[in-house]
């Protein structure tokens, strides 16, 4: 097959209705790793490629079109520091997002033993606000 991995995909071909910040962005837990003694928190989970940790951002798609069960998706960072999402609008609970470097790679999911689906989990190097560039905020150094 021709396609293997990660496939690169523009911000915009992925949120065409746009991205919005809903929640604490949070290191991944690698879960691979062994457990700590203990009981403390399990290490943070490293990309492959770069070695660098990876950061959860809890996103709602704007499409107004899309069910209920896809609009909620966590688009995942690899960066040295943990980004820090675009300053909210005035009046809005949620913060606009652009994401750097997306990819998406699509998997097959039977979680909750039910039907298999296909399911997509999205990585990204960095955010900015719409329409701006990172100043250094959560960019892959």
């Amino acid at each position: 097959m021709a396609v293997q991995g990660a496939i690169p995909l523009s911000h915009d071909a992925a949120f065409p209705s746009g991205a919005f910040v809903v929640g604490a962005v949070e290191p991944v837990a690698d879960f691979d790793a062994a457990a700590p003694v203990g009981g403390g928190q399990r290490p943070q989970k490293l990309d492959k490629v770069t070695g660098l940790p990876m950061w959860s951002v809890p996103v709602i798609d704007g499409d107004e079109t899309a069910r209920a069960a896809q609009k909620s998706v966590k688009v995942n960072v690899v960066a040295r520091v943990q980004p820090v999402p675009p300053d909210a609008l005035a009046g809005l609970p949620f913060r606009p997002v652009e994401f750097e470097n997306l990819t998406v790679t699509p998997y097959v999911s039977d979680s909750n033993g039910s039907r298999p689906r296909v399911a997509y989990s999205f990585r990204a190097t960095g955010m900015h606000a719409p329409g701006g560039k990172a100043a250094g905020k959560g960019a892959a150094a």
